[in-house]
């Protein structure tokens, strides 16, 4: 069994690994694609999920020829987050792990891809949750993050603004996406993953510890609190 290094501090990604938002982006994505008879792919989804907006906005475009800038993208998908992010749901074992955590004064973050006006529709109906983090960097619109990921930016940041400045190895990341366990490792971090069912295991390399459901998760082997029951 591989040898965790323990931690200190914790930063979680949000899409697809605190809410259940991969789903709202995929059908805000396909309203659009379908105006031009075009198909949004698993494939092109894996490519862009954790970029900034306007990057993903870019590979969108490109990947299905779609007739529009980037800024005349971005405002058609934010019609369609206005309706669909607001019923963002919280995925299994996120609420446990994080009013654990909580409870045992881990210091911990949010370091998400996204931008501020989404942050605040996806999180309508979850401000109680979203307290107990210590702050939130969103990289789309932080100006702080020069680059999103695959790049270390996000996580450097985040690491940076705890009060207590925690060294890159003190930090554990949770993400889900390929391009944010590629950002966690080039900020020289312990990274675990929970992946999208459909994603190829070959995508999976890079991170510490690879699971199916946070609710798998056990806080010890990283010299964090165990779980109480």
């Amino acid at each position: 069994m591989c040898l965790f290094k323990p931690v200190t501090h914790v930063i979680f990604d949000m899409d697809g690994l605190l809410l259940d938002t991969e789903r709202l982006y995929t059908d805000a994505t396909q309203a659009i694609a379908s105006q031009y008879s075009k198909v949004y792919t698993w494939e092109i989804k894996v490519r862009c999920m954790g970029m900034k907006g306007s990057m993903a906005a870019q590979h969108i475009i490109e990947s299905l020829e779609l007739p529009l800038t980037v800024e005349e993208y971005l405002e058609k998908i934010v019609s369609q987050y206005d309706v669909l992010f607001p019923n963002a749901k919280v995925l299994p074992g996120a609420e446990k792990l994080v009013r654990h955590l909580h409870k045992h004064n881990i210091p911990i973050a949010i370091a998400s891809g996204g931008a501020q006006d989404s942050y605040e529709l996806k999180t309508t109906n979850h401000k109680e949750f979203v307290t107990m983090f210590n702050h939130v960097v969103l990289a789309s619109t932080d100006p702080e993050v020069k680059n999103g990921k695959p790049a270390p930016d996000v996580f450097l940041v985040c690491a940076s603004r705890f009060s207590d400045t925690p060294k890159p190895e003190q930090c554990l990341v949770f993400e889900d996406a390929p391009n944010g366990v590629a950002a966690g490792v080039a900020a020289g971090m312990q990274v675990i993953m929970v992946p999208d069912s459909r994603l190829d295991d070959k995508m999976t390399k890079g991170a510490s510890q690879v699971l199916k459901s946070l609710e798998d998760f056990k806080p010890e082997l990283f010299g964090l609190p165990k779980y109480d029951d």
